[in-house]
């Protein structure tokens, strides 16, 4: 019976009495972190599976010229790995009625080992494409990319010559899983079994041949293999984590989800904090009243115990129920592109969630509850008995520092997040009482002289209180606006009009002609390239790269391989009367005689400087520049780029091609394949499909981030009614005295919002001060976007705040002041 009594005790001090707040503020750290990590966890392994599967096997060794070590091979099948060959080559292909420059793709039977190669050999409708679709490779067949069909004139079963080989069109690639989206390394492809390279005598020396090595396997073997091998300056490893640019966005979202969860479980754990408080604080005539009774400390420590466990067991099984339900949620937008059915999320999410709250919880209630095993026996009588300090309760911290310090690691933004959310925190409650004792200066009438009173005479407890619900507005601010700015950056990254279609190899004489028939039919087009390939050679004395560079065998560092990521290839030029309008000069001025203006990146890894001479080789010729700016180039927005851009007296006199990206919407395909009829020569690239998905991605993401900043917002609004809360609460023996020295219940409304009104609009304006700043911190340094102005945030949060406390303190004021009632 004594168990039955105790236990409904405590389910009725969850539910009813002080400690629903932190059962609430519990289960909402436990769902957010739960439905996160069980998201990522999805995600991360999408990620990686999606990208290997884009490279055709877990890791490729691509080799330029050398064909790849038979040792290496060697190494690779003892660590159990399993391994596909492949060799590349840009030749001629040549049917009766045309000829055409494409890459031509050697390969074994097993490619890919990630991923699908779909190859079409159905010669009539598509309703016999499922009879007749093959994946892999076999010998003596030939199979080409659509578009092959019409610059060749050729269909299923002609005769096609590549080098010294006639070989038979087995059909048309209709889906390859090595995709690259760089428009001047697009041509047609075709593809034939690597048996069948040496009938082509193309493999030749001094030709523009590529080796590479697929392998899948363990990731354990995959990085021993990685370890073993020394590789060459020809050779380069190509992995997942390899893309580039394409997942920048992706990335950008996972730092947004990081931070929005530390400030979660920030506000959350202030919830905690000022909840576990207020129990100890209204708890402390109940111990001493079980004590006086003849509770021994073992029996109070057991009872506490009883409690913790009791509320942690409640609030860990609401929090992973609310947090399946959450993960549901915020997977909902990205249905489209999660594989079905789903990679398994293990148990991780499941501990990481549990994990944390319990490392958030005990610190935050332990303190309090050990405190208040200390309250003495003979505090009923008198509310002044001094309580004995707990000190060594405080090692409580430890749990949570330890753990900050192990999973932020050397992550700096984190860091400077945290350390600039305490000084603010100081800062901006120090700037409220500031403003209130500036206020008390002036004439105002009893309502609110009598507010400004009680906020400068407990100037502590007003500054936590102005300090707490000055951050808590400013963290909610943060978390909305650093989405909204997250969301404008990939809107103009990739606005709705972005070219999708690119026209490559234009011969000089057809670029007028070319440039009229788009303007005819009225398609947005940028201005036209000239593009030339080549190599940059040497920074003012200091040979970068030799001419013969492709056949080096030196060793390379790992310094080397980042140093010169961009000097182991032929790179695209051009030369312009004017910089691109959507480029943007960091540094120096354009000038139109034998200069060049470089990339931002490319110039800070080569340590290229304003008035350094560099030195280039186009087809064997050589020519020098002298940097006359420094460029900020935006890649992901899908319109022609470039390293290095040249006056035109540099390189006009070389031959060169020309470029041109235009936009076609999905009813005017009928245009694009009159462009291919009426230029045969011309290449286009149909990047259609690509924007379409990257756009719904955008959208996608954008609508998760929106959901997680709701949630965040959820929390900090618990935040600020647990703050309002115990601050009304504080107020009760006050108003009490108030209405002895008769005070009308009318005045002590008039004070109360007087106060509180106060405060929303002090609060309001720091917080709109500080959201200010951490904004443009975290943007600048953190994301490394342009700082936008939030000026409306000085009129929106204060009114804000207002509406926030008059919602929250009505039903608490008139509970307050019911008594006083006649």
């Amino acid at each position: 019976m004594k168990n039955n009594l105790l236990l409904k005790w405590r389910w009725r001090e969850c539910w009813q009495g002080q400690l629903w707040p932190i059962t609430l503020a519990l289960s909402l750290i436990i769902a957010c972190v739960f439905a996160l990590s069980a998201l990522v966890t999805r995600v991360d392994k999408i990620m990686v599976d999606q990208g290997r599967s884009a490279l055709g096997a877990d890791l490729v060794l691509v080799s330029n010229q050398q064909p790849i070590s038979p040792d290496t091979l060697a190494s690779a099948k003892k660590l159990g790995l399993t391994i596909s060959q492949q060799t590349r080559i840009r030749t001629m292909a040549f049917s009766d009625n045309g000829m055409q420059l494409i890459s031509l793709k050697a390969m074994e039977t097993n490619y890919p080992l990630r991923g699908e190669l779909q190859l079409d050999a159905s010669p009539l409708t598509a309703n016999e494409k499922n009879l007749t679709m093959r994946q892999h490779v076999q010998p003596n067949e030939l199979w080409l990319a659509e578009r092959l069909f019409n610059l060749l004139d050729v269909r299923i079963g002609d005769t096609v010559a590549i080098g010294d080989a006639e070989l038979t069109v087995s059909g048309k690639i209709a889906e390859d899983p090595e995709l690259s989206f760089n428009p001047f390394n697009q041509m047609p492809s075709a593809i034939i079994h690597l048996d069948d390279i040496a009938k082509t005598g193309a493999v030749v020396p001094g030709g523009r041949l590529s080796y590479r090595a697929y392998f899948s396997g363990p990731d354990s073997a995959l990085n021993q293999l990685q370890q073993e091998i020394s590789i060459t300056a020809s050779q380069r490893w190509l992995s997942e984590q390899s893309q580039g640019r394409s997942a920048e966005f992706i990335n950008k979202a996972q730092q947004y989800l990081s931070l929005t969860l530390l400030l979660v479980l920030l506000m959350a754990s202030a919830t905690l904090v000022l909840t576990s408080q207020h129990y100890r604080n209204s708890q402390q005539s109940t111990v001493a009243m079980l004590k006086s009774l003849g509770a021994s400390q073992a029996w109070l420590r057991r009872w506490l115990a009883g409690q913790l466990a009791m509320l942690f067991g409640l609030s860990i099984a609401i929090g992973i129920s609310c947090g399946f339900l959450l993960e549901q949620l915020l997977r909902l937008p990205l249905t489209d592109l999660l594989p079905d059915p789903l990679p398994s999320i293990g148990f991780s999410p499941w501990l990481v969630s549990i994990g944390i709250a319990l490392l958030v919880g005990l610190p935050s209630m332990g303190i309090s509850l050990l405190h208040l095993l200390a309250t003495p026996a003979t505090s009923i009588i008198g509310q002044d008995t001094p309580t004995k300090k707990q000190y060594w309760a405080y090692s409580l911290l430890l749990l949570p520092l330890i753990s900050l310090i192990v999973w932020f690691g050397n992550n700096k933004m984190m860091w400077l997040t945290l350390v600039g959310l305490a000084v603010i925190l100081v800062l901006l409650g120090a700037l409220g009482l500031l403003i209130t004792k500036l206020l008390q200066q002036k004439r105002w009438g009893p309502a609110v002289t009598l507010a400004l009173s009680r906020l400068n005479r407990s100037r502590i407890a007003s500054m936590a209180q102005l300090g707490a619900l000055t951050c808590s507005l400013m963290l909610l601010s943060v978390i909305w606006l650093l989405r909204s700015d997250l969301l404008n950056d990939w809107q103009q990254t990739l606005p709705a009009n972005a070219p999708n279609v690119f026209a490559i190899n234009i011969a000089p004489n057809q670029v007028d002609a070319y440039i009229n028939q788009l303007d005819q039919w009225q398609l947005d087009h940028s201005q036209a390239y000239p593009v030339i390939r080549g190599r940059l050679t040497q920074r003012n004395d200091e040979v970068l790269q030799s001419v013969s560079a492709a056949v080096a065998t030196k060793p390379e560092t790992e310094a080397d391989k980042e140093k010169d990521s961009a000097l182991r290839r032929e790179l695209n030029f051009t030369w312009l009367q004017q910089l691109p309008s959507h480029n943007e000069v960091l540094e120096g001025k354009w000038s139109t005689e034998r200069g060049v203006s470089v990339e931002q990146d490319i110039a800070k890894r080569l340590n290229i400087k304003l008035g350094d001479t560099l030195h280039f080789s186009v087809n064997s010729q050589s020519f020098s520049a002298k940097v006359n700016s420094i460029r900020k180039v935006e890649w992901r927005n899908m319109k022609p780029n470039f390293y290095f851009i040249f006056s035109p007296d540099v390189m006009a006199d070389l031959p060169t091609t020309w470029l041109v990206s235009f936009r076609i919407d999905d009813q005017q395909t009928g245009l694009l394949n009159q462009l291919a009829r009426d230029y045969a020569t011309v290449s286009l690239l149909d990047l259609r499909s690509m924007a379409t998905r990257i756009q719904s991605l955008l959208q996608q993401v954008a609508w998760s981030l929106t959901v997680l900043a709701a949630l965040a917002v959820l929390s900090g609004l618990l935040l600020v009614l647990t703050l309002l809360r115990l601050s009304v609460s504080q107020r009760q023996q006050e108003i009490k005295l108030y209405r002895t020295l008769g005070a009308s219940k009318k005045r002590i409304s008039a004070t109360l919002w007087a106060e509180y009104g106060l405060m929303a609009l002090i609060a309001g304006f720091t917080a709109a001060l500080g959201a200010q700043g951490i904004i443009a911190a975290v943007v600048k340094w953190g994301f490394e976007l342009p700082v936008q102005s939030h000026f409306y945030l000085f009129i929106t949060l204060p009114l804000l705040a207002l509406a926030l406390i008059y919602v929250i303190t009505l039903s608490m004021f008139k509970q307050l002041l019911a008594p006083l009632r006649a």
